[in-house]
């Protein structure tokens, strides 16, 4: 059986990832959510700790443990949008100046996506604080370059997503995916 092709979509937050994998959905496409707010989500109901403003090392690691098992979990030869991945964690615990976990590093490198990564820049005409982003356009502007500079680091090709409306967005994702050597890449 062939590996499914695992695309992952990264950039900082605000910069419209979820809105973008909304409409990739709804043209019919499979989409995993980001794993960082739903575990937000879940640790403020619950009145856990493992939150990026309270325990940024346990965030990491409860976003790795999701991160790895939405990667396993796939099956079949289809292809798979991730809102971020892996490697996003190990961005996450640069950023925030903490030390890296060495299993952390290796899931990064043993966990493999397609070798195109979309990258969505800062935007902010569209960035927008809640309750469960709370970091400044500032901060989601750093995090864009950290995630840049992690996922260069580990070999991946890097596509800046071009700031238009939804759904030429997604036309590009799919256009510029087309255009992959499917040689280079396991599950295709």
């Amino acid at each position: 059986m062939m590996e499914p092709c695992r695309i992952v979509l990264t950039g900082g937050p605000g910069s419209g990832k979820s809105t973008l994998l909304a409409e990739l959905q709804r043209m019919g496409e499979r989409c995993v959510a980001e794993t960082g707010r739903a575990i937000i989500q879940e640790q403020m109901r619950s009145g856990g700790s493992a939150l990026p403003w309270s325990d940024r090392s346990g965030f990491a690691l409860a976003m790795l443990a999701r991160e790895t098992a939405n990667f396993h979990h796939v099956t079949g030869s289809s292809r798979l949008w991730f809102d971020r991945g892996i490697p996003d964690v190990l961005g996450y615990l640069r950023l925030e100046g903490l030390p890296v976990p060495p299993e952390v590093t290796e899931a990064a490198r043993a966990h493999r996506y397609h070798h195109q990564v979309f990258v969505c820049p800062p935007w902010p005409e569209i960035y927008a604080q809640d309750r469960e982003r709370r970091q400044s356009l500032e901060i989601a502007t750093r995090t864009h370059a950290e995630m840049v500079r992690t996922y260069g680091e580990l070999g991946y090709t890097l596509i800046e997503v071009p700031r238009l409306p939804v759904a030429a967005r997604a036309a590009f994702l799919l256009d510029r995916l087309m255009d992959a050597d499917p040689e280079d890449q396991p599950g295709w």
